[in-house]
């Protein structure tokens, strides 16, 4: 038995038979509607049809539902009207209320007292199903239509728009779901726009003449019918729905399109709109004869003639409560005293329903499928529907396509799921845009100002890339380089045609206005609609403006001027003066060794070598290897493994001479490190000045700016001392011109700090940044741009040998570099001459021999332990002289190619020769400790 005892049908009159059995259990429901307003008054009617159809469909049912209609025109008479219910009439549920401002309030006192409360109009709620389990909405959520309204603008190439909406509970909540929508397909919603139900017209002609003057040209307007009507309204009076425009409607206005009076639906020509899709069936179209029937008889005063989702979804709930109920069946339950639960009724003093819990429980199990499609909830809220994506046109509005949230957008519903999520929307049928077109708009479109202001720097140095000049006859304002050339180059590819104004960043003077960064600023102060330059992309930068991909090369280098210190001894500084004693000193032993080794040679043989001879071995023997190596002048294997390893030492020692000295001629020419006592220069007016200061930490008493090519020159050629500079800081395009003019004069050294190039600068989103990036991209990839470059630069300049114009050939050595080496060769020569072809030279040098002689022979001396010599010649019994080759063998080591200065060579024989004073024969030098010999020819005497 409900509430507490039998409740019988209302058959018969009071009269009948007290004791006669009942026949229906009465279960008492409520419902809080306005019927002042169109859906109140479709809900009303709603409820009690379907009340009728079910039970007339489902006579066998023992229980019934008896309603309980409380009109609240506001929401304090919503929530008086909920509490009355719970309290004086104890419903065990609540159907309602309308206004979302009412929910949270009516959802407590349902909570507390155990009766479930339903929505069928609420599509977004604060409250999830865990904190409030007894509040169910039999209508889906808004986020699926907010990821099929991200869906469009990501299908028609749509990246950023301007969402309008109602100030109130219902737009502030779909608010929400829109802003995650976006974000996960990177859509950005540049602008919000809340409207108030009670805003004046004037309030919103003012909001729609100021988004008139943004880029943007896409609408999204989330607001009931009535709000909206006025808006498109004023909106086409503001011009505002002419050909590229672009306007999207929510379900608050799409499902009471039929409603909406001719001039609105006019003015929304071209509008797209966005519905719960309902599946069309017989039961449905019975229906909506019969509610219209009964709409005209029961409430003709209604505006509201043609029914909608909402009065079905109300439909559909009253057949699932009845379900619900016909499942628990008549159980004896009633209501329990406040005091006896723990809820916190008592401070309401309301009474707890005890089916309350079971009541919600079948609820939400209850399935089927309504008048609206499949009636499923889950989480406390019905399963979301297909959307119908409909194009509005004059006299009303065509289905063009649909979403659902497995298979995106789709030009026929399909409900097997087997379809991939798309969002291309060629998958939908014609659409008649706004003005009548049928042109896609492309989303954004120059103000309304009808030029696209575009901002020049002024420079008075490398005008290359930024030219500004004026007619001196017509006062016209040229603008010319190769930044210019880019951009022009660059709106021959874009997909539609714009109407540009060069604006120069000039004083009253004609002079540069201020500097980069100040330029950029005035793109947020609306003075120009863009920036076109040599403008560096930066970081910092980029947090007020938007950057398109870079034209230019990036990179900020350092230039220095080689040294020019005049060293004519530089041949000797490769190595230090330990490593050439440590050379000279290794030459003497290896002469030393082979020395030994090649004695024991000399005694295997029966040949005399002279000690001069062996003396000059010592010496001269590792030279002459290296300049004679085609020779054979060691007998001995040893011999040969000491010079082999010798030969190898020397190889390295060479190449390494050679790589030093090369580098004293090119690399530590440009060494360049920072001294207190450096000036630095830089481009005035940019970024480079910060850059040293901040990043590199140079004093900034040390930066000096200049503007032009000659002036870093003339400062370089002065050097700090002078009141110039040692080095500038400078962008790769900069200095490429730089060094192009002055050649070898300079040179880039150190690291390449990075920066992202030259950039064209846009506000923050603006959707050109997209397609200047494109045409840029595609301007740099082809062939036409070594003409820009050529045209600009020079016929010698091109981005293709960027390394080789930065990396210039070093400056070519002169004699004087090498001055203090052919002092040393010359000396020599003038020496050998010397000493060779003059009487005072040949006497020095036989004095010189005679004494190294007898230090060679005392050495041998001393090591044999007597005075022992051999000469290299013998005579025979006869007086002839044995041949050379006779004694040494054919075999033997030639010592003539190791006789040092004063051996004479005649005849095959070998004499030492003093030199004669003037009038006097050659006399041979005697030797304490060997025979003196006469040398002279036998067929001539002394």
């Amino acid at each position: 038995m409900w509430d507490g005892g039998f409740a019988t049908a209302a058959a018969g009159d009071e009269g009948m038979n007290a004791t006669a059995a009942p026949t229906h259990f009465s279960v008492h429901i409520g419902t809080v509607v306005d019927y002042r307003t169109p859906m109140g008054a479709m809900a009303d009617l709603c409820i009690s049809m379907a009340l009728s159809d079910f039970y007339a469909a489902h006579s066998d049912y023992q229980t019934r539902l008896v309603l309980h209609t409380k009109y609240a025109h506001d929401e304090l008479d919503g929530a008086s009207a909920v509490f009355e219910l719970l309290k004086n009439e104890e419903v065990y549920s609540i159907l309602g209320p309308q206004m979302l401002a009412e929910d949270e309030f009516v959802v407590e006192l349902g909570g507390k007292a155990h009766v479930p409360v339903i929505s069928f109009s609420a599509r977004s709620q604060s409250l999830s199903s865990r904190q409030s389990p007894y509040y169910i909405r039999t209508t889906p959520d808004d986020s699926s239509q907010a990821k099929a309204l991200a869906a469009l603008c990501r299908g028609f190439e749509w990246h950023e728009a301007v969402v309008l909406y109602e100030d109130s509970d219902y737009g502030t909540q779909f608010l929400s779901k829109i802003y995650d929508a976006f974000q996960k397909d990177h859509i950005r919603a540049v602008y919000v726009v809340p409207i108030s139900t009670s805003a004046a017209d004037h309030h919103i002609r003012k909001e729609l003449n100021r988004l008139k003057t943004m880029q943007t040209r896409v609408f999204l307007v989330h607001m009931n019918a009535q709000l909206g009507s006025r808006l498109f309204l004023l909106a086409k009076h503001a011009g505002m729905t002419s050909e590229g425009y672009a306007w999207i409607i929510t379900d608050g206005i799409g499902n009471f399109m039929n409603s909406i009076d001719s001039d609105a639906v006019d003015s929304m020509e071209g509008v797209l709109g966005l519905r719960p899709c309902v599946p069309a069936s017989r039961s449905l179209g019975n229906f909506k004869t019969r509610w219209k029937k009964n709409m005209l008889l029961m409430k003709p005063e209604s505006t509201l003639t043609e029914l909608n989702v909402y009065g079905l979804w109300a439909y559909d709930t009253i057949w699932a409560l009845a379900m619900a109920v016909e499942k628990i069946g008549p159980v004896n339950l009633g209501f329990l005293e406040s005091g006896n639960s723990k809820n916190g009724s008592e401070n309401f003093n309301l009474r707890v329903s005890q089916p309350g819990p079971i009541l919600l429980r079948e609820l939400q199990s209850t399935t089927f499928e309504g008048l609206s499609g499949e009636f499923h909830l889950i989480d406390g809220q019905l399963k979301p529907s297909p959307l119908e994506i409909f194009n509005v046109y004059a006299t009303g509005d065509r289905a063009i396509g649909y979403w659902t949230p497995d298979g995106g957008i789709t030009r026929k519903l399909d409900l097997t799921g087997r379809l991939k999520y798309s969002t291309s929307t060629k998958e939908l049928k014609n659409i008649v845009w706004p003005g009548d077109s049928v042109k896609q708009p492309k989303g954004w479109s120059i103000p309304s100002t009808g030029r696209l202001k575009v901002g020049i720097p002024k420079k008075d140095g490398f005008t290359e890339f930024v030219n500004i000049s004026t007619d001196p006859q017509t006062k016209q304002v040229k603008v010319s380089g190769y930044s210019i050339d880019i951009f022009l180059s660059a709106l021959e590819l874009l997909p539609f045609s714009v109407d540009y104004e060069f604006i120069p960043f000039t004083n009253e003077s004609g002079l540069s206005n201020g500097t980069y960064d100040e330029l950029l600023q005035n793109i947020l102060g609306k003075t120009f609609d863009m920036v076109v330059g040599d403008t560096t992309i930066l970081a910092d930068r980029a947090k007020y403006v938007d950057f398109t991909l870079p034209y230019s090369e990036s990179g900020t280098v350092m230039v220095v001027k080689p040294k020019k210190d005049k060293d004519m001894w530089v041949f000797k500084k490769p190595f230090s003066w330990d490593l050439w004693l440590t050379i000279v000193s290794t030459c003497i032993f290896i002469g030393i060794v082979l020395r030994i080794l090649e004695n024991r040679a000399k005694k295997d043989s029966d040949s005399l070598r002279p000690h001069e001879q062996q003396l000059g071995l010592l010496f001269w023997f590792p030279i002459a290897v290296l300049a004679f190596p085609e020779r054979n002048m060691v007998g001995n294997k040893w011999s040969r493994f000491v010079l082999a390893v010798w030969l190898f030492m020397v190889f390295i020692l060479m190449q390494s001479y050679t790589a030093n000295l090369s580098a004293m001629f090119t690399v530590d020419q440009f060494d360049f490190r920072f001294s207190d006592d450096y000036n630095v220069g830089c481009q005035a007016g940019t970024f480079i000045r910060d850059f040293l200061i901040n990043r590199l930490h140079i004093n900034s008493s040390r930066i000096k700016e200049y503007s032009t090519i000659d002036e870093y020159h003339d400062a370089m050629s002065k050097g700090s001392k002078n009141g110039g500079i040692d080095a500038i800081f400078d962008e790769i395009p900069y200095m490429k011109l730089f060094l192009g003019r002055y050649d070898s004069k300079y040179k880039i050294v150190g690291p390449t700090y990075r920066t992202d190039g030259f950039g064209f600068a846009l506000p923050l989103g603006s959707p050109l940044v997209v397609h200047f990036s494109r045409a840029i991209l595609a301007v740099t990839e082809a062939t036409n741009l070594t003409a820009i470059e050529q045209k600009n630069f020079g016929l010698q300049y091109s981005s293709d040998n960027q390394i080789d114009a930065i990396k210039k050939a070093s400056p070519s050595l002169t004699a004087y570099n090498f001055g203090g080496l052919f002092i040393i060769i010359g000396s020599t020569l003038i020496f050998a001459l010397l000493c060779s072809e003059t009487p005072v030279g040949r006497r020095l040098v036989a004095v010189a021999t005679s004494y190294g002689h007898k230090c060679f022979s005392f050495l041998s001396f001393r090591r044999n332990g007597k005075s022992r010599v051999r000469s290299m010649v013998h005579a025979d019994p006869n007086g002839d002289s044995s041949s050379e080759e006779e004694v040494r063998g054919p075999n033997q080591f030639n010592v003539n190619d190791l006789s040092g200065p004063g051996i004479d060579h005649d005849s095959g024989q070998r004499h030492l020769i003093t030199p004669a004073r003037d009038g006097e024969a050659n006399e041979t030098v005697e030797s304490d400790s060997i025979q003196e010999v006469q040398l002279t020819d036998q067929t001539n005497t002394n």
